[in-house]
């Protein structure tokens, strides 16, 4: 009988210890969250880090850095750019990467073709016509169905937040009229 009762009393003593745990307040998980959602939000690149850290960008983060323009997308911005990708420059005819590259000033008026100042979202894009190029042109913007194209290039994925503006992803290069 004594063991039943301090059998009984020994489970009744864990399971109290084991509700008592259970309803305690962990007071580590609201920093950690928040610790870890401050950290993201300072790490956030600019531009031309996202797009380096992206991997499919290479082509145009070297014709920034040849056009001196890498600095400018790496400032406080904010930008929003329609980046061609790395397929979108192979697509080019052949030599014309490279005879660009050897031509900063040509290159350059192309990059800032692609560059609009300010953030526009997707959600603000598909309610333009057109928007005014850093360059000094007009992209035309158009929408069909859920498609959306920047002057006949398709913007492929949208959104794509820095520190500094935002990034559209383009499927061809863009060229302002001669």
């Amino acid at each position: 009988m004594k063991r039943t009762k301090l059998f009984t009393a020994t489970a009744m003593l864990a399971i109290f210890a084991l509700v008592a745990a259970a309803c305690s307040s962990d007071e580590d998980a609201d920093p950690t969250t928040t610790t870890v959602t401050t950290v993201a939000a300072e790490e956030m690149g600019t531009i031309v880090d996202v797009a380096a850290g992206a991997g499919t960008f290479e082509t145009l983060l070297v014709a920034a850095t040849a056009a001196g323009l890498a600095d400018t997308l790496a400032g406080d911005g904010p930008f929003t750019v329609f980046a061609p990708t790395d397929e979108a420059f192979a697509a080019l005819p052949e030599g014309t990467v490279e005879g660009l590259l050897e031509d900063p000033a040509a290159l350059s008026e192309i990059l800032l073709y692609h560059v609009v100042p300010g953030k526009v979202l997707a959600a603000d894009v598909v309610s333009l016509t057109s928007a005014t190029t850093v360059q000094g042109s007009d992209v035309t913007i158009s929408v069909d169905g859920g498609a959306v194209m920047i002057d006949g290039a398709n913007v492929t994925a949208t959104d794509i937040e820095a520190s500094n503006g935002v990034i559209h992803v383009i499927d061809a290069v863009i060229l302002p009229s001669a």
